[in-house]
């Protein structure tokens, strides 16, 4: 099915599309050009979305909002936002009247014409899909990159074509109601993770298998050899798996030999050469390496390497002050995440942590802490359950870090500058979403290097 057919199907029908965000906007207003009777319902008031309701009642769609934006949703088709759980009772119902309970995500793998690989896992997605996209472009592929991360895919389209590629970040919130697969799939690793919003780790496993759920046999599968939970899904598998590992020659193809990645003995790229710091961002390189076997060349994966210089809130140096280096690793929202950030650094840092509490355990980023950090700076509703795990530590000793706890950010981020001395490392790796004070990681860490640069 192309999307003009899609949208053909949708002329004159009802459809509600729950969640305002910039990610429904696109097909917010697809659909109404479309000629679709659409109702929008958001958790925000009218004053809180600011002029986009105006923009949205302009365009005849139909505005619900506020606490109960949820009662009584109607519609032949619904549109759910990713953060609404797919057995949400009001979805629930909607399936038993006969409507069709979709996401942007959903619709896009129906009617995208150009190969498709899709990248998931608990750590590392991120810069493994832009890896990916960036190897690509540089081969000279036309890439549409987008899910989790750059811009939403749907109304994007009509304007792509089967010799593309479109490369997306999924979630485990968009996967526990896919249906489709890419063609060529990545899963990076898998650990704890949004046990806040999953009834456990098994659902939150199975909620990411489902990038591969539905592959056949010419389709790829990447999974990390040195990650337990990632490595027992290849039996599952009916597609074509390729292992990558660090550690591990056994039965991985993608391996490190003698300072290089290599595919099946072949050297791909050197590890030194890599731009962006730190093993785990190996691991990511070998990842996208797998990926794009026979796709693009070693010649081109090695450029890469050497001219990518990250992604944003991911071991970003914001500033040097007074020999103090402050780097922003808010993307850090997992332990296991921040525990790659701080085994990039040879020094002892000042690790700036805590948010929201996802349920997940601290207790292996507590033992490390004593190790890699000599001050830290505790701020959010993890607070308490990050200092109880370091202290639970077996190399924890009275002042070894120092801790000390704090309400706000900015508060955090002034006692780091008159505790920092030259030569120190200021890392923000908070382990924890950022919900608990801001909408998401990226308006944490922007806010963290405003006012990192405003010191003086």
């Amino acid at each position: 099915m192309t999307i003009q057919e899609y949208l053909q199907g949708v002329k004159g029908r009802r459809v509600t599309v729950i969640g305002i965000g910039v990610s429904n906007r696109p097909l917010l207003r697809m659909l109404a050009g479309a000629g679709a009777i659409v109702t929008a319902r958001d958790k925000k008031t009218e004053e809180q979305l600011g002029e986009i309701a105006g923009e949205l009642r302009a365009m005849g769609i139909r505005l619900v909002l506020g606490e109960h934006y949820l009662d009584e949703t109607e519609g032949e088709i619904v549109f759910r936002t990713p953060g609404l759980r797919p057995d949400h009772p009001t979805l629930e119902a909607a399936r038993k009247r006969g409507a069709v309970v979709t996401s942007e995500m959903e619709v896009f793998f129906d009617v995208c014409p150009c190969t498709m690989i899709a990248v998931t896992g608990s750590d590392g997605k991120t810069t493994t899909t832009t890896l990916i996209s960036e190897m690509l472009r540089t081969a000279g592929k036309k890439v549409w990159l987008g899910g989790n991360i750059g811009t939403p895919l749907l109304d994007q389209a009509e304007h792509m074509r089967p010799e593309d590629y479109a490369v997306l970040e999924l979630s485990s919130f968009q996967l526990m109601s896919m249906e489709k697969t890419p063609h060529v799939a990545v899963i990076t690793n898998l650990s704890p993770n949004h046990l806040d919003w999953h009834r456990g780790m098994e659902e939150y496993v199975q909620a990411k298998s489902h990038i591969f759920a539905r592959q056949g046999e010419n389709d790829v599968l990447v999974l990390n050899y040195d990650n337990e939970t990632a490595r027992d899904l290849a039996p599952l598998a009916r597609s074509q798996v390729r292992f990558f590992s660090r550690r591990s020659a056994d039965r991985a193809q993608v391996i490190v030999q003698n300072g290089w990645i290599t595919d099946e003995g072949q050297p791909v790229l050197e590890t030194g050469r890599i731009r962006i710091p730190g093993a785990h961002n190996v691991e990511n390189y070998m990842a996208a390496c797998a990926a794009l076997r026979g796709i693009v060349s070693p010649e081109i994966m090695a450029q890469v390497s050497r001219d990518f210089a990250g992604v944003e809130h991911r071991l970003e140096l914001v500033r040097e002050l007074d020999g103090v280096k402050w780097y922003n690793d808010s993307i850090g929202t997992s332990p296991t995440r921040t525990l790659a950030g701080l085994s990039c650094f040879s020094e002892k840092v000042i690790l700036i942590a805590g948010g929201y509490d996802k349920h997940i355990p601290f207790d292996s980023l507590g033992e490390a802490i004593p190790r890699h950090v000599k001050i830290l700076l505790l701020c959010g509703a993890t607070a308490d359950k990050i200092e109880a795990a370091v202290k639970a530590s077996p190399d924890w000793k009275e002042g070894e870090p120092r801790i000390l706890r704090f309400s706000k950010l900015d508060d955090v981020v002034t006692a780091a500058r008159e505790l920092a001395q030259p030569g120190d490392v200021v890392l923000l790796s908070p382990a924890c979403a950022a919900f608990d004070q801001f909408p998401n990681f990226m308006v944490r860490g922007r806010y963290f290097k405003e006012r990192v640069n405003e010191l003086k």
